[in-house]
């Protein structure tokens, strides 16, 4: 199987949520408790070290993301990433050792 890029894989995971009626019969308050469980299970496997559940967990995150921007009517995740990404290129400054980011 050929390998997909982010488009190809919203796009699929959009067809899968809306064939399951998640997109039509859910609400954006729902889809983001569902993310905020799935982050708890991503902080454990963080601290548990569990690779395998880390890559679980970041995708089940994004998976809610994508059914939230459905649902809101945004559009793409990959437009919201793009305009935070254009709010944040231009920012200078470092993290230092103590996770303090520091804005020169």
């Amino acid at each position: 199987m050929k390998s997909l890029n982010f488009l190809e894989l919203e796009d699929l995971i959009i067809k899968w949520s809306t064939d399951r009626k998640i997109i039509q019969n859910s609400n954006s308050k729902t889809q983001m408790l569902k993310a905020m469980s799935e982050l708890g299970e991503l902080a454990d496997a963080i601290n548990k070290r569990d690779t395998a559940g880390i890559v679980d967990g970041l995708g089940d995150v994004i998976v809610c993301l994508i059914n939230v921007a459905q649902i809101e009517k945004i559009g793409s995740l990959e437009g919201c990433l793009t305009a935070a990404y254009n709010e944040i290129k231009d920012r200078k400054g470092y993290l230092n050792q103590y996770g303090v980011f520091i804005k020169e």
